[in-house]
């Protein structure tokens, strides 16, 4: 029976850009290097926070070889693979390079809305196509539609390999809901940066963070006290970090965290269409709370 490895303080890996819009790969390496030695327990790669889907095939296959290579087995790789069609995604895991990846992050099917029965007969579809660890991805913000505590419960109990689900509802009665009825194998990880501290609380095993990109050390600070029931020392992060998290989302992701790490030095602060970075007076009050907060 596969179990959860991805715990702690998950980075969800931003795409540097040059300016001429291409792949920046010497500031992707320099970034991860400096995740992994301040406090980066896992890496989810291909997913939202690297602008995906403006990605070409040739471009996803060059930074997964990099990054893999790059971690060498430091921290376990998982990897974004989801989608509206079950049946591309199917292919996608029968016939696509997996070499030293340890699990899929699958979202759930949007735009065509499907029913609670639909996004269980889709999730079990991809489950059994694999024999890699599954970890789903609930976000209706994105997706238009929400998967119910009782789908995720359903698919936790019956796909040994659906390890976790990535909750990012906003909603910790589903949260509380999931994590009261979920089988003890499977784990729910925190999909909003903001919520991180209130759904440890509640019993999530880690996050998989955008601010993690810029900010390793002090966001993993705050995962390990909570995870050693020093509420009080996380609390503190959390509370300082929050005008942050707000500024880090109003443009959109991940044109906030862009605009940090370009402004920290790490990355150019280009977006491929249909992304643009943030506004000035964005930029401007992120700037601002850097210095505040010392970073």
């Amino acid at each position: 029976m596969a179990h959860n490895i991805f715990k702690g303080l998950g980075i969800a890996l931003i795409t540097p850009f040059l300016e001429d819009g291409s792949v920046d790969y010497k500031s992707l390496i320099r970034l991860v290097e400096y995740q992994l030695n301040n406090g980066a327990d896992f890496f989810c790669i291909l997913a939202t926070t690297g602008e995906t889907p403006t990605l070409s095939a040739e471009e996803k296959s060059k930074i997964k070889n990099l990054i893999v290579d790059l971690v060498g087995g430091r921290v376990p790789i998982l990897m974004g693979c989801g989608g509206y069609n079950t049946a591309a995604i199917v292919e996608e895991l029968q016939t696509g390079d997996f070499r030293g990846i340890d699990g899929i992050l699958s979202v759930c099917p949007y735009y065509n809305k499907p029913s609670q029965e639909g996004l269980y007969q889709h999730f079990k579809t991809i489950a059994a196509a694999t024999t890699m660890p599954v970890v789903l991805y609930n976000v209706p913000g994105r997706t238009g539609v929400n998967m119910t505590a009782a789908t995720t419960v359903r698919l936790a109990h019956d796909c040994d390999n659906i390890v976790a689900i990535k909750e990012a509802s906003g909603n910790l009665e589903q949260v509380d809901e999931i994590i009261k009825n979920k089988p003890k194998k499977f784990d729910v990880i925190s999909g909003d940066d903001s919520l991180t501290f209130p759904m440890i609380s509640c019993g999530a095993v880690g996050v998989i963070s955008v601010i993690g990109n810029a900010l390793p050390r002090e966001f993993s600070k705050m995962i390990r006290l909570q995870m050693k029931g020093e509420y009080d020392g996380a609390r503190k992060i959390h509370h300082r970090f929050i005008d942050l998290f707000s500024l880090l989302f109003v443009d959109g992701n991940p044109a906030g965290v862009k605009c940090m790490l370009s402004e920290m030095g790490y990355i150019e602060n280009v977006l491929r269409l249909p992304l643009v970075p943030t506004r000035i007076s964005t930029r401007q009050r992120l700037s601002e709370i850097m210095k505040e907060l010392k970073i």
